[in-house]
C-alpha cells in the first residue's frame, strides 16, 4: 500500500500543543463543546463500558463532560493526547500518544472518543482503522472533528488579500474533511451503523486578530507539511484583516467566525459465531 501524503507535519503540531497547553483553558470553547456533545450521546446507550479511551484528550474537557452528563457509564478511562503538557498536573490514567500510531492491543477497548483532533492526521481513514482495530467486538467509536467550512471566512480574506498583494495565493489554512463524506470516512474504515453530524458554530469578534489569538491559544494554528513560500507580512495581515472586516463585518463591528464540528459515530462489527 502506498504512503498516504504527508499533508502535515505532526512534528510542529505537537509543538504547538505544548506550546498552547498552559493557557489552553482561555480558548477551550469548542472543546468543550465536542466533548459534552459526545458525552450527551452516551446517555441513551444502556450500557457500561469497562474500559474507555479519550484521544485529544487536551485539558481533560472529555472527563468532566463524562461526569456531568454520563455518570457510571464508564469504569476506567485513558486520557490520551500527542501532546504531554495538555496531560499535566491532573490525576488519572494519561498516556501520550499519536493519533497516527496508537499503542493499543486489538480488541482491547470498549469505548474510544476523540474530540477535535482527528482533522491533523495525514490519514483519517487510516486511523480510523487504528481505532476499529483497538475496539472489541460491538465497541463504539465516537469523533468529532473540525469540518470543511471552518475558517471559511479567514480563508477567503487571505486568498483576496494574497491574490492582490502578491498576484496569486497559497494555502495558509489546514483542509479540513467534507460534511457530506463524513460518514463514508467510517465505512471506508470498516465501522457499521455509521452516523455523522454537523454542527455549526459561529464565534463573533470585535478583530480578526482576536480569532488568531484564540487559534493559538488552541493550538490550531496551521502545521502544514508544505508551507507557503511566502511569509505573512505585517502589510499582507493587515490587509486580510481589512477585507475580513468589508465583507463580513455586521453592523456593531464585530466579525463572524465559523467553526463547523462534524461527530461520527459508528461501532466495530460484532464477533462472527463460530461455526
Amino acid at each position: 500500500m502506498p504512503a498516504p501524503p504527508r499533508l502535515f507535519d505532526r512534528v510542529l503540531h505537537r509543538k504547538r500543543l505544548d506550546r498552547a497547553a498552559p493557557g489552553f483553558a482561555n480558548a477551550d470553547f469548542l472543546q468543550r463543546r465536542a466533548a459534552y456533545d459526545v458525552a450527551e450521546r452516551l446517555g441513551p446507550i444502556l450500557r457500561t463500558f469497562s474500559l474507555a479511551v479519550d484521544l485529544s484528550a487536551r485539558s481533560g474537557a472529555f472527563a468532566q463532560a463524562l461526569a456531568a452528563e454520563a455518570p457510571g457509564r464508564v469504569d476506567t478511562l485513558i486520557e490520551a493526547d500527542l501532546s504531554h503538557r495538555m496531560l499535566a498536573g491532573r490525576p488519572g490514567l494519561r498516556l501520550a500518544a499519536d493519533e497516527e500510531r496508537l499503542p493499543f492491543a486489538d480488541g482491547s477497548l470498549d469505548l474510544m472518543v476523540s474530540t477535535l483532533g482527528l482533522h491533523w492526521t495525514n490519514d483519517v481513514v487510516g486511523a480510523l482503522i487504528q481505532i476499529r482495530r483497538a475496539l472489541k467486538p460491538d465497541g463504539l467509536f465516537i469523533g468529532a472533528f473540525l469540518g470543511g467550512t471552518t475558517l471559511t471566512e479567514l480563508r477567503q480574506s487571505l486568498v483576496a488579500a494574497e491574490s492582490e498583494i502578491l498576484g496569486g495565493a497559497g494555502s495558509r489554512v489546514s483542509p479540513f474533511a467534507d460534511a457530506q463524506d463524513a460518514a463514508n470516512l467510517l465505512q471506508r474504515a470498516g465501522f457499521v451503523q455509521p452516523v455523522s453530524d454537523v454542527d455549526t458554530v459561529t464565534v463573533r469578534y470585535e478583530h480578526p486578530l482576536k480569532l488568531l489569538t484564540d487559534l493559538r491559544q488552541m493550538g490550531e494554528t496551521s502545521v502544514l507539511a508544505d508551507r507557503h513560500p511566502k511569509p505573512l507580512t505585517r502589510t499582507l495581515l493587515h490587509r486580510t484583516f481589512e477585507i475580513y472586516a468589508e465583507r463580513f463585518g455586521g453592523e456593531d463591528g464585530r466579525v463572524p467566525a465559523t467553526f463547523e464540528i462534524l461527530t461520527l459515530t459508528g461501532w466495530a462489527p460484532a464477533a462472527t459465531p463460530a461455526r
